[in-house]
């Protein structure tokens, strides 16, 4: 899609070229200043019953008089919030489809211009997400839309911050792309090896550091929990490093750590069947690092970012790791597996050990890591625990910035009884009780060293149904995370 900025007053936008003029229209009145031809149309809808300023409400009018374009979308979107000017904006664009219009031209109107840089971000993600097709294994998908340029109509005064939004919307949506094309793959093709490969050619595209261990190197570093996971599969693990640098080497990093699992059977504590395709999907916490970091990449940000990725299959065979066994961890700590299934935080522990090495700022790992966290919160907010309240209100603000939204979860140290073993210094799990919090202080434990946030997106990364795909969550989320770290003293 071609994204494009064009300089128009409220009040000459009849005058506006385009195969179709949409009107994204917040509260519940016209301003004062609107073109006087579009006032009268918008009026004249809503006299006859067709049309409501209210949210939800949409209308598309062809040939309107005294309007240049053609085709003219009316989207109504209630409040004056971002969240509704997105909505109400998809409304609009689902107009189009199927339709011939290839150039489109967009207005937001009744909005404060304090948000200007976040509607021109939201601009292109929506388009972005209206547009996305998986085609990779599926010849046979929708042939692209005829809609291939969006202009956003916006007054010089806000051009600046538009601008700004516009090229950062981009570079995120980039990175949503590559966390959907990664995850929406299924388990054959995107394996750990192909993960690597893929933080390869970004390091390639984008002049960053990239390193992938293989099996050899992680049996090296002591990695037994991450080893124990792998070991059930014939597909070789991955583990890989990627390194954005943007700042003086002395300055302490920001880490993402990413769980890869690219297919999990459950391994020898087997999952049912209904719906395990779906795990496929279990590596959506390393897909939605590396969207982050081409994100990051893109924008050149004044900051050093590290993305790890511990990646492999979790898979039942004779050399699968069995419930009760007792493996030690790259920091030493013993771990007694009590049930396989239980398997990202394994992986993960080994991973946040590794980042310790970086002397990192800030580190969070992010996982499709509990069922638990789909009942408590569903599909609407992704889990967020952190070790501190500026940690935490950091990724709220961040969710709450980029319309990817996580909702702050307890890490009482009273979670953590359920863990102790007696053979081990710690239990895989404890009770199905609070099970999504039991698995952060879990994490906790090989965090000690730094500040630590960890994000369950198990409810948030992917839909079911009949429109089962990645979402390529929490990509938004983690850029605008990122990007507030190179502003603040880290």
């Amino acid at each position: 899609m071609d994204f494009r900025l064009h300089n128009a007053s409220v009040d000459a936008l009849a005058a506006v070229a385009a195969d179709a003029l949409i009107l994204v229209l917040a509260g519940d009145s016209l301003p004062s200043k609107l073109d006087k031809e579009l006032a009268a149309l918008i009026k004249d809808a809503i006299k006859l019953g067709d049309f409501e300023l209210k949210d939800g409400k949409v209308l598309m009018l062809q040939r309107p008089v005294g309007v240049k374009a053609p085709r003219l979308v009316l989207a109504a979107a209630g409040k004056s919030t971002l969240k509704s000017a997105r909505a109400a904006l998809l409304n609009g664009l689902g107009q189009l489809k199927g339709r011939g219009a290839a150039h489109a031209a967009v207005a937001f109107i009744g909005f404060d211009s304090s948000l200007t840089a976040s509607l021109a971000e939201q601009f292109v993600l929506a388009a972005g997400d209206a547009d996305y097709v998986y085609r990779h294994t599926k010849p046979s998908a929708p042939a692209p839309g005829k809609l291939v340029k969006l202009s956003l109509l916006v007054s010089k005064t806000d051009a600046s911050a538009a601008k700004d939004g516009l090229a950062q919307g981009e570079a995120i949506g980039a990175g949503i792309e590559l966390a959907r094309e990664c995850a929406n793959r299924p388990g054959n093709h995107a394996t750990p090896t192909f993960l690597g490969e893929q933080a390869r050619a970004l390091g390639r595209s984008h002049g960053l550091k990239v390193e992938v261990l293989d099996k050899a190197a992680v049996e090296k570093l002591g990695m037994g929990s991450f080893l124990a996971v792998a070991q059930g599969s014939d597909e070789p693990l991955r583990f890989i490093v990627a390194r954005y640098d943007g700042a003086a080497k002395k300055q302490p990093p920001v880490v993402l750590v990413g769980k890869g699992i690219t297919f999990d059977s459950g391994g020898i504590s087997l999952k049912p069947g209904a719906e395990m395709d779906e795990m496929k999907f279990d590596m959506g916490g390393a897909a939605s690092v590396l969207g982050t970091l081409r994100a990051v990449a893109e924008l050149k940000p004044k900051l050093n970012l590290v993305v790890i990725i511990a990646a492999c299959e979790n898979m039942p065979s004779g050399r699968a790791v069995k419930p009760g066994d007792v493996v030690t961890s790259m920091s030493g700590q013993t771990i007694e597996i009590l049930n396989t299934d239980a398997e990202g935080r394994l992986v993960l522990c080994d991973a946040l050990t590794y980042a310790e090495r970086f002397k990192p700022a800030v580190v969070v790992d992010v996982a499709t890591l509990t069922g638990a966290c789909v009942i408590a919160l569903g599909a609407v907010r992704s889990g967020m625990y952190a070790s501190d309240d500026a940690l935490a209100a950091s990724l709220l603000a961040a969710g709450d910035k980029a319309l990817d939204p996580c909702w702050r979860m307890p890490l009482d140290d009273e979670y953590a009884e359920g863990l102790k073993s007696n053979f081990a210094d710690v239990a895989n799990i404890a009770s199905r009780a609070g099970g999504s919090v039991t698995a952060a202080k879990f994490l906790q434990r090989f965090a000690s060293k730094f500040r630590w946030g960890h994000l369950d997106i198990a409810g948030t990364a992917w839909k079911g149904g009949a429109a089962k795909g990645s979402t390529g969550r929490p990509v938004g989320l983690l850029t605008h995370f990122v990007l507030a770290q190179a502003d603040s003293d880290l």
